[in-house]
């Protein structure tokens, strides 16, 4: 498969990859060159414009950058007092003028300088970069939390699902998109690209990703997908150099093994729950004999928070030399007298740990959950890397994807935290609850 057929599917907006780009020698100062930028109504002045603030931001130090969040934040910031006014005038005569004028008032000056920004062609790819970088100051300046709620909303609109294409990547696929799939894995890492042939080529074997056609050549999230005959309990089986591959149409499950957000600029735009679901739905229609989706997921909080519960004052002794036990484990011969009770533990920590909000701890089984999924089993001895044992004693996750109950798994979840899960697991934790039998 070329590069040029590969990308013909995505939205045809990829003309402006063949026009060069050259560095604007525009020497007017940041603070001016924005103000321009707003006030700007020719067209092609305003790329010129953009062109100068996006080359200065991206040719910056740190320091620069932080400068240029801080111009956004302070002197492109709401007018509070004009807000008030705006909302009182409609407040006393809530007509179609007045609206606009509050709706006007009520967006920061800053959202419409970012739309501009991404009218240059090309830009899109550019903010994405630039949110990253914002997202890297927030912590030391809180104050930036304010500029980010507006590349947040502006993001949210652009990156809509209507806006993006799901691609099956395979061994075909143009070298530099599976470059990038190489690099952006995130929860289990391809080391060659033979690695890479043996998750992408065989026939039992398959990876979706979303494109978004300002960024044709940027996968956004991606799904790594094995067709097995059962529901596997190890990574190590399902990713090893020896394994003997089945027809696709032999198999009875699909297992979401691996799913990474490639753009770090597009943390807290949600495109995994679109992903699996268009993927299951995809996959049932080209392979009816599919009957099961699961995934097999790592649990990234659980020694954590056993390391928490080893600590608590109020502990019972026995508990704590368990957990102490666990925690200190190095090697699969060290976790597997243990296995019982860790499947306990974490049957524990994905359905009992919570956050303030009620939510669970666990960041992977928050997605699950909040898309539907049901806690389907707890594997110890799933990944005995030294990742896997230092993240989870080793211990890995099913969820399960059925979707004749995802809307109402979702439903108990986002309205009463409902976890729904299977009675071995509610056994375990000796509560009652809704469950999969």
């Amino acid at each position: 498969m070329s590069r040029t057929s590969f990308l013909q599917d995505l939205l045809a907006t990829i003309f402006e990859r063949s026009t060069p780009r050259s560095i604007s020698d525009d020497l007017r100062s940041m603070e001016d060159l924005c103000a321009a930028l707003i006030s700007e109504r020719g067209e092609a002045s305003g790329f010129s414009i953009a062109t100068a603030i996006l080359d200065r931001y991206e040719n910056g130090t740190r320091e620069d950058k932080a400068d240029f969040f801080r111009l956004l934040t302070d002197a492109h910031d709401l007018d509070a007092g004009a807000v008030a006014t705006a909302a009182q005038a409609y407040k006393a005569s809530p007509d179609a003028s007045t609206l606009a004028r509050l709706i006007e008032e009520a967006e920061p000056p800053r959202q419409e300088l970012l739309r501009r920004l991404n009218r240059l062609p090309g830009a899109t790819g550019r903010l994405v970069a630039m949110r990253g970088d914002l997202l890297s100051l927030v912590n030391e300046t809180p104050s930036f939390r304010r500029a980010d709620l507006d590349f947040q909303h502006l993001f949210m609109s652009w990156f809509n699902r209507g806006f993006l294409v799901l691609r099956p990547i395979d061994w075909a696929t143009p070298a530099n998109i599976l470059e990038k799939i190489i690099a952006y894995e995130a929860v289990h890492t391809i080391n060659s690209w033979e690695e890479l042939r043996r998750r992408l080529q065989p026939a039992d074997r398959q990876c979706y990703a979303f494109f978004h056609p300002a960024m044709p050549d940027e996968p956004l999230i991606f799904v790594e997908v094995a067709l097995t005959a059962g529901i596997p309990g190890s990574i190590d089986a399902l990713l090893s150099e020896d394994r003997q591959p089945i027809a696709a149409d032999e198999a009875t499950t699909a297992v979401f093994y691996s799913i990474s957000n490639c753009q770090k600029g597009l943390a807290g735009i949600s495109f995994g729950n679109f992903l699996i679901k268009q993927v299951a739905t995809d996959l049932m229609q080209s392979l009816p004999n599919l009957k099961t989706f699961v995934t097999l997921s790592p649990v990234p909080g659980l020694t954590r928070w056993m390391r928490g519960q080893a600590q608590a004052k109020d502990g019972d002794e026995q508990r704590r030399v368990l957990l102490t036990q666990l925690l200190e484990a190095k090697s699969a011969d060290d976790l597997k007298p243990h296995g019982k009770a860790l499947a306990a533990l974490a049957a524990e920590y994905l359905v009992r740990a919570k956050r303030a909000d009620d939510l669970p701890l666990d960041p992977v089984a928050r997605f699950h959950f909040g898309n539907g999924a049901s806690l389907e089993k707890i594997n110890p001895a799933a990944d005995l890397s030294e990742k896997g044992i230092a993240q989870s004693c080793g211990v890995m996750v099913n969820y399960r994807y059925d979707l004749d109950t995802v809307e109402t798994n979702h439903e108990l979840y986002a309205h009463r935290a409902e976890v729904v899960t299977t009675r071995a697991i509610k056994s375990m934790l000796g509560r009652s609850g809704p469950e999969r039998s």
